[in-house]
C-alpha cells in the first residue's frame, strides 16, 4: 500500500441477433419469445367484432388461436423444468405474469408479421440458417483457451443440441425465434433507412457539450516499479540482488508484500491525484521515484509502509495542461452517435404508431385480456 491517508443509446438492430438467441439457449423462465412465427393473414382495418370461441384474441387481419397460447405456455413449462424449477401454479400472481407475458408477445409478433408485409419485408431460411450457424461458431465453435484448435462442425453441433437439450428448447424453437429477430432487424432498418446527421447537426451537438470534449490537466506523473518489505536488511538483500541482474519481476512475486507484486511491481505514480492518475505516493516514495534516472534503481526507501526498493522504468512525464479536443478529431465520432440515437428515436415512434394503429384492431377472448400496462404504447430497443 502506497498511497497518502489525503491522498450511445446503441442502435436498435445491434441489440437483436447472437444476442438474443443466447438468451433463448440459457432461456429466462419466462417465455423469452420462442414461439413459432406466424405469418399474417388477411389486412383488415378497424376493430374485429367478435373473437372465435378457439382464438384467444384477433389482431388486425389475424388470428391467434389457443393452440398457439398453449403452445407456447408448454414451451415456457419446458423451460422450467430443464432448468429444475417449479412451474407457477395457476392462479398465482406470478403465473399470471407469464401468461399475460405470452398473450402480450403473440400479439406483437402478430403486429410485427402484418407491418413486415406491408412494407415487402421478408426473412427467407437461408437468411435463418445463415445467422444460426454465426451463433453456433460464435459460442460452441471457439476453443477454451487460446490458441486451441478450433473445433468441428461435428464438434459444434453436438454442443449446440447438449445446450438446447439442457434449456428444454428445439431446433426449431431458436430458429423461429432467430427469424421474429430478422424481421425485427429488416423492419427497423427498413424504417430508419433515411435518417442522416448532418456536419452541422454534429457540430452544434459539440457546442452544446463541449465538456464533453475537455482532457484535463495532468499531474506530472512517472512509471515506476518496487518491491516492498517489511525489513531494511531484507531489501538491502532485494537491492543487492538486483544490481547482480536479478529478474525484477521474479524477486518483486517472491519478496515484496505489495499487492503490485503480480504485475511486477509497477505502478505511474503522480504529483498529484487525478482522475485519470490516481496513485499519489507518500512523500518518501515519491521524493525518490522522482529523482531516479530512468532504468535506475533506488537503495532501500522507507515509509510507513515499510521498506522499497525503488526502479524508473521511464522518464518523467510533464504536467500537461488542460485542452480542448478540436471538433474535427471527433466529429465522426460525434455523427455516428447522433445517428444511432435518431434511428433509435425514429424505430421507436413507428412502433409507438403501430401499437395505437393495432390497438384500435384488436379484440382478446373473455379471460385473455393482457393487464392495462402491458397494452400501453411502449418503445423498444
Amino acid at each position: 500500500m502506497l498511497c497518502s491517508k489525503h491522498a450511445k443509446q446503441p442502435d436498435v438492430w445491434a441489440l437483436l441477433g447472437s444476442s438474443y438467441v443466447m438468451k433463448l439457449l440459457r432461456l429466462v423462465p419466462i417465455l423469452a419469445l420462442v414461439a413459432a412465427f406466424a405469418a399474417a393473414c388477411g389486412g383488415g382495418s378497424g376493430a374485429p367484432k367478435s373473437v372465435p370461441s378457439d382464438a384467444v384474441a384477433v389482431v388486425g387481419g389475424d388470428t391467434i388461436t389457443k393452440n398457439e397460447f398453449n403452445s407456447t405456455l408448454d414451451q415456457a413449462k419446458r423451460s422450467y423444468t430443464a432448468q429444475g424449477k417449479a412451474f407457477p401454479k395457476a392462479g398465482t400472481q406470478t403465473y399470471g405474469a407469464v401468461r399475460a407475458q405470452i398473450i402480450q408477445y403473440l400479439v406483437e409478433r402478430s403486429e410485427y408479421a402484418q407491418k413486415a408485409k406491408d412494407l415487402g419485408v421478408k426473412v427467407s431460411d437461408k437468411d435463418v440458417e445463415t445467422r444460426l450457424d454465426q451463433i453456433k461458431q460464435q459460442y460452441f465453435g471457439s476453443g477454451t483457451t487460446p490458441g486451441q484448435k478450433p473445433k468441428s462442425k461435428a464438434q459444434v453441433e453436438k454442443l449446440y443440441k447438449q445446450q438446447l437439450k439442457a434449456q428444454g428448447l428445439t431446433d426449431k424453437d431458436v430458429k423461429d425465434g432467430i427469424r421474429a429477430q430478422l424481421v425485427q432487424q429488416k423492419i427497423s432498418e427498413k424504417v430508419t433507412k433515411d435518417v442522416s446527421v448532418s456536419d452541422s447537426d454534429a457540430k452544434k451537438y459539440y457546442d452544446d457539450h463541449k465538456s464533453q470534449y475537455e482532457q484535463p490537466a495532468q499531474p506530472a506523473s512517472r512509471d515506476v516499479r518496487h518491491i516492498l518489505v517489511k525489513t531494511q536488511a531484507l531489501a538491502l538483500t532485494v537491492y543487492h540482488k538486483l544490481k547482480a541482474g536479478g529478474d525484477f519481476s521474479k524477486l518483486a512475486l517472491k519478496y515484496s508484500t505489495d499487492s503490485s507484486k503480480t504485475s511486477g511491481g509497477r505502478l505511474t505514480v503522480c504529483k498529484q491525484k487525478t482522475v485519470s492518475c490516481p496513485l499519489k505516493t507518500v512523500a518518501p516514495f515519491e521524493n525518490v521515484a522522482f529523482s531516479l534516472k530512468t532504468n535506475e534503481i533506488s537503495k532501500p526507501v522507507h515509509t510507513q509502509f515499510g521498506w522499497h526498493v525503488i526502479q524508473a522504468v521511464g522518464p518523467v512525464n510533464p504536467p500537461r495542461k488542460a485542452t480542448t479536443i478540436p471538433f474535427d478529431q471527433v466529429k465522426a465520432a460525434i455523427k455516428q452517435q447522433q445517428l444511432q440515437q435518431k434511428k433509435q428515436d425514429a424505430y421507436n415512434k413507428w412502433w409507438n404508431d403501430t401499437k395505437s394503429e393495432f390497438a384500435k384492431k384488436t379484440k382478446y377472448q373473455v379471460g385473455y385480456e393482457p393487464p392495462a400496462s402491458a397494452t400501453q404504447t411502449t418503445t423498444t430497443g
